[in-house]
């Protein structure tokens, strides 16, 4: 099977095509470095020739609805040009139908746009990162305190687990139209106190002191009323735990 992976030298595109390599696919990573530019279309028609599936990683968030929104449009506009239709399947987040953050907005305008394309879609929809996480983990923490907003927490995902997940619905049957794949999660649900805790500790730190604070409004509000968290039962779980991928880090964390 030919598996193009737009988006694939990023973190989770890489894993993708590495993944579909393994498992004996002519993987083709592309991205602006290799000519395709998903906000104008320019080298879509070489690169979906003799397709069988894309895997839609790509994502800019500086450029707003760009590349997330129109591009994906494009993409999947031609992708139902093709020769050959080619079923494309899209990554998206849980939980981002009623939250206030403009990059969860912006997903789900590009799931509409997708929808509405008339091509074989196929949308994955999975939690946060283990990375992104700790990122928010760290970020509530200012010397040795952490603040607890509400009941925030996360079920965060290992992102080799996600790129084999997508791998495994690029494999399936190529849908007649739009379809939504079981969304999927992490093993476990930790408060941003119980992740604040584990990174301390494996940075060499002894756990901070938890302050509680009211979840506000907009975002914060949304992640302290756990929206990013699929309801029990309403998700397939797997993939390392929070604790087995921290264990594979470096001793201090970077990025996001």
């Amino acid at each position: 099977m030919r598996i193009i992976v737009t988006g694939g030298f990023g973190d989770l595109g890489s894993r993708v095509a590495r993944e579909a390599s393994l498992r004996g696919h002519d993987a083709m990573p592309v991205s602006r470095r290799t000519g395709l530019d998903l906000t104008t279309g320019a080298g879509l028609v070489a690169v979906l020739r003799g397709a069988d599936v894309v895997v839609n990683c790509a994502d800019d968030p500086r450029r707003g609805a760009a590349v997330m929104v129109d591009g994906s449009r494009r993409l999947a506009e031609a992708a139902n040009a093709a020769e050959a239709p080619v079923h494309l399947v899209h990554i998206s987040i849980v939980g981002i139908d009623d939250f206030p953050m403009s990059y969860y907005r912006r997903k789900l305008a590009a799931e509409r746009a997708l929808a509405a394309s008339g091509a074989a879609v196929t949308v994955l929809r999975a939690t946060q990162f283990h990375s992104l996480a700790a990122f928010f983990a760290r970020t509530l923490t200012r010397g040795g305190l952490t603040f607890q907003v509400g009941r925030m927490a996360f079920q965060p995902v290992d992102t080799d687990w996600v790129a084999a997940q997508l791998l495994d619905v690029a494999e399936a049957p190529r849908p007649t139209g739009y379809e939504r794949a079981d969304d999927i999660a992490g093993p476990e649900v930790l408060t941003v106190a119980q992740l604040a805790a584990a990174v301390r500790r494996h940075g060499g730190q002894r756990p901070g002191r938890v302050l509680p604070l009211a979840a506000p409004f907009g975002a914060l509000r949304a992640f302290g009323k756990r929206q990013n968290i699929p309801a029990a039962g309403q998700a397939r779980t797997g993939g390392r735990t929070f604790a087995d991928w921290l264990a594979q880090q470096p001793r201090e964390l970077e990025g996001r």
